[in-house]
């Protein structure tokens, strides 16, 4: 076949051809005008075509391949129009699929609620460094080199050739604001803690605090125990609170804060060791050697501090039975506080 002949009966051919989807338009296009197909013989027989007809030849093959490439765009548009009309039958009255909505985390709830209720009697939030030096974190707060109290504290230091250490406490913060503010000063200061604790279903290597600190002349014992039983009468709906003499360097003198144990009614549970009673903090009046640290002059002011565990309270408040649940991540858990 001569390629005049061989040219018209390609043209013919793709001029016939249907293409129904994209798989036979991709066939179609290897065949004819691929890398390999047909067009390129015609093309490569244009050099043993007469002088007097090589242009004639050449339109003719120009010809074939324009109305190939047609054919093969506009295979590809009809089938770009199917998928279309395929996506456009879906039920568009149908509900969505509806998104999960996220929840606080029930230390945050319980965080949010003690700022506001001592908000309530004129506290003033502020905050601090959790990074903290040795001076506002034990030295200012009564606690000097080589004082025993300091094995307590059960430190994690970052840098102890240089002081720097994660805050066992608030108190800290209380340091810094005593430094540069002075009386009446009414500020509680919340925030997370570190201690190089053993972590079990009652303590934690690091856990959440709400520290309180008024300062102003003629404050006494009565108005710390007025302020704590104002906060377990507003947060657990009871005043059934104790306070046990303890020790704290940094007040004088000093109580444990025990509550009544809503984990087990009062009868005995892991979480409160049987006793009945669950201790969610520690207060006293602020030892005059914390005031003179921090510029104070003590025989002018007083003072009260307390500080409580956030963890605790709301084991309390929700009858958690495990610390360690706080920090699991786990959505079952989460979900409940929505």
């Amino acid at each position: 076949m001569n390629p005049f002949d061989q040219a018209q009966t390609m043209l013919q051919e793709i001029q016939e051809a249907n293409l129904s989807s994209s798989e036979s338009a991709e066939e179609f296009r290897i065949k004819f005008i691929g890398s390999k197909g047909s067009l390129k013989s015609l093309f490569a027989a244009i050099k043993d075509i007469p002088n007097e007809r090589k242009k004639e030849f050449g339109q003719l093959v120009n010809q074939i391949k324009q109305e190939a490439e047609a054919k093969i765009t506009a295979a590809k548009k009809n089938a770009s129009g199917a998928n279309k009309n395929k996506a456009s039958d879906n039920d568009l009255t149908a509900p969505g699929v509806p998104y999960e909505m996220g929840t606080r985390h029930p230390l945050s709830l319980v965080k949010n609620e003690m700022i506001e209720i001592f908000k309530r009697l004129g506290f003033v939030v502020e905050d601090g460094p959790e990074i903290e030096d040795d001076w506002h974190n034990f030295t200012a707060l009564n606690l000097p080199e080589n004082h025993p109290a300091r094995d307590m504290q059960d430190t994690f230091y970052i840098d102890y050739e240089a002081n720097k250490l994660l805050r066992t406490h608030t108190s800290s913060a209380q340091i810094r604001v005593m430094e540069k503010q002075k009386p009446p000063i009414r500020i509680i200061t919340p925030g997370r803690v570190y201690r190089n604790e053993t972590i079990s279903a009652r303590a934690h290597c690091t856990f959440h605090q709400v520290e309180g600190l008024y300062i102003d002349k003629d404050v006494s014992f009565a108005d710390l125990k007025q302020t704590l039983y104002y906060f377990a009468k507003e947060m657990f709906n009871s005043d059934n609170i104790r306070m046990r003499p303890s020790y704290f360097p940094f007040t004088e003198p000093s109580a444990e804060i025990d509550i009544s144990c809503f984990i087990c009614d009062s009868k005995g549970c892991a979480v409160c060791k049987h006793s009945g009673w669950v201790e969610i903090g520690g207060c006293g009046m602020v030892d005059p050697a914390v005031l003179t640290n921090a510029g104070i002059d003590p025989e002018e002011y007083s003072g009260f501090a307390f500080g409580m565990g956030i963890e605790r309270v709301a084991m309390l408040k929700y009858g958690i039975n495990d610390i360690r649940l706080f920090f699991e991540n786990d959505k079952r858990f989460l979900e409940q506080f929505s």
